[in-house]
């Protein structure tokens, strides 16, 4: 991917009825091959109903036309889900800590153990446990995102997978 977008646009068309209906896609991705992705990415099965449905449809067509993709993306599974979204609440830079934090929690995590122990071995859990969760939403640490985030889950380094696991984060 050269580029997101999020809410990208409106698409603005008539039913067989003649009324005008619009959709807004909720992504925009452009590739590296210049090819050009909107996508949807509901939170359960049926959201939207029969609106979101007649949309995909029109959406679709109005992509073919013009040689882009639509897809309606399935929903994530809920533990994906809320894992990602506690992850993303430690986003922001303030999350990193002081000077001389993230370092010491990168290498706290130079080989994969609980998240706890790491913790701890960085300094008081109390300060580092943002870093840590900043440090796995910005990919320098890695954690299976298909079990819930607890105390004993087992993080590692950029790159290191748990056996066995798949979804990590990083």
């Amino acid at each position: 991917m050269t580029g997101l977008a999020g809410r990208p646009v409106r698409l603005l068309w008539r039913n067989p009825r003649g009324q005008v209906r619009s959709w807004v896609p909720q992504l925009f991705a452009r590739r590296a091959d210049a090819t050009a992705l909107l996508a949807d990415c509901p939170s359960h099965p049926d959201a939207g109903g029969e609106r979101a449905k007649n949309a995909a449809e029109a959406v679709a067509q109005a992509c073919a036309d013009i040689g882009w993709t639509y897809r309606r993306l399935p929903p994530l599974d809920d533990v994906l889900a809320a894992n990602l979204k506690w992850l993303a609440g430690y986003r922001h830079p303030r999350n990193t800590g002081h000077p001389g934090l993230m370092p010491a929690v990168l290498e706290a995590f130079t080989q994969s153990r609980p998240l706890i122990e790491g913790a701890i071995a960085a300094g008081d859990p109390i300060e580092v446990l943002p870093a840590v969760f900043h440090a796995l939403w910005h990919g320098h640490l890695t954690v299976g995102l298909d079990t819930p985030l607890h105390e004993r889950i087992l993080i590692g380094p950029r790159g290191w997978s748990e056996p066995g696991k798949t979804g990590a984060a990083g």
